[in-house]
């Protein structure tokens, strides 16, 4: 587990430069399933030096082999963009197939269930799209490729509240569930739609639907206002 007072270098917002420790130039994949995020960020890196993008990929299965196959410095990904892949397992299988590869993700997701998974997980950045130009996003791979961590900025506001450094904060009141589903029920909590849910995290309807079902079931209730009282009992959907 990850805490703050545990990460070395952290950075979060500014523009300022890093140096990277060899001369070497940093190898990256790119995950994402937008080609116009792709070739964004693939330019951005490409115009300024120093970097060598590999691949891209736009499916899990295609990140996966991909890295395997090229085992990159830097995996840059969306990873909430994959379908009902939870990403704190997503993570776990890069670790596995490319030790040697660290995660960089870019993402329009923000919120703390996310970004709690994801750090837990073994990321070693969480920058949110809304907030990261292209110019950030060459500065967070720098900074991952130098083995540090790096967050954006409405990120690096919340890490007290996030994590706590002697490991002391209070236990998420559903464990069954997975960082996906606990990213739905939060939105169940605070009375979305499955659509509105769908599109703030990027997901298909029928995946969404599904996952609602899934909830309902490790919860132990039958509907949807059943699982609002129980959440909103423990605290969620109040954000």
């Amino acid at each position: 587990m990850t805490h703050p007072a545990q990460i070395e270098g952290l950075y979060a917002g500014g523009r300022q430069n890093v140096t990277l420790e060899t001369g070497s130039r940093v190898t990256v994949l790119l995950a994402d399933a937008h080609p116009v995020a792709r070739r964004r960020i693939r330019s951005t890196l490409e115009r300024a030096g120093g970097c060598v993008v590999l691949g891209e990929a736009t499916t899990a299965a295609e990140a996966f082999a991909e890295t395997a196959w090229h085992r990159p410095d830097v995996l840059v990904v969306d990873p909430h963009q994959f379908g009902a892949m939870d990403v704190a397992d997503m993570i776990g299988h890069v670790a596995r197939i490319a030790p040697g590869t660290r995660v960089l993700i870019v993402t329009s997701v923000d919120d703390d269930v996310a970004v709690r998974a994801a750090l837990h997980a073994g990321a070693r950045g969480y920058l949110v799209a809304a907030d990261a130009d292209a110019d950030q996003v060459l500065r967070g791979v720098q900074v991952v490729a130098n083995g540090e961590v790096i967050v954006g900025r409405s990120v690096a506001g919340r890490l007290p509240a996030l994590f706590t450094p002697l490991g002391g904060q209070a236990p998420y009141p559903f464990p069954q569930l997975t960082a996906r589903e606990q990213q739905v029920l939060e939105r169940i909590a605070a009375g979305k739609s499955n659509l509105a849910i769908a599109r703030e995290l990027a997901l298909a309807s029928k995946t969404i639907s599904n996952r609602v079902s899934s909830v309902l079931g490790k919860l132990g209730v039958t509907d949807r206002a059943q699982a609002i009282v129980l959440a909103r009992d423990a605290g969620l959907g109040r954000g």
